[in-house]
């Protein structure tokens, strides 16, 4: 049992309380996930906003919510995910900045400015010339 399959009852025709049928599933129910789930449609947007509103509520009343006032319907959509930006990473080391800020100096930054501090930035690795035999002297 999942977050998804509370999401899959609430979005299905056959409007199954699954926290009603096994109490103990209360304990599985995520609002967090469920109103995210939610908040990706046009039509299911306010009422995920509702129950954040009211997140003090018990699992099960929020759930009871959901499941009388979505209208049944097939609804899909991907979850955005955070993309991993090695540039940004490079713009937070080099000036200091925090993420929000590393975004907003990327966007004014040329590729050759981009480049040059990345340069900087190079940390190198050894060299087979540098390492030396244990216990031994190079000449």
């Amino acid at each position: 049992m999942s977050p998804f399959d509370f999401i899959n009852a609430i979005n299905s025709s056959a409007k199954k309380d699954l926290i009603a049928e096994d109490p103990e599933l209360e304990k599985l129910y995520v609002p967090f996930i469920v109103n995210r789930a939610l908040s990706y449609f046009p039509d299911t947007v306010l009422y995920a906003n509702e129950t954040n509103l009211y997140s003090l509520l018990d699992y099960k009343l929020q759930n009871s919510y959901l499941l009388n006032i979505v209208r049944p319907a097939k609804r899909f959509a991907k979850w955005v995910k955070k993309q991993d930006n090695n540039d940004i990473d490079v713009v937070m080391e080099y000036f200091g900045y925090n993420r929000e800020k590393a975004i907003q100096a990327l966007s004014i930054l040329s590729n050759d400015q981009l480049t040059i501090i990345k340069n900087k930035l190079a940390k190198g690795g050894t060299y087979e010339r540098d390492r030396q035999p244990s216990g031994g002297n190079s000449t």
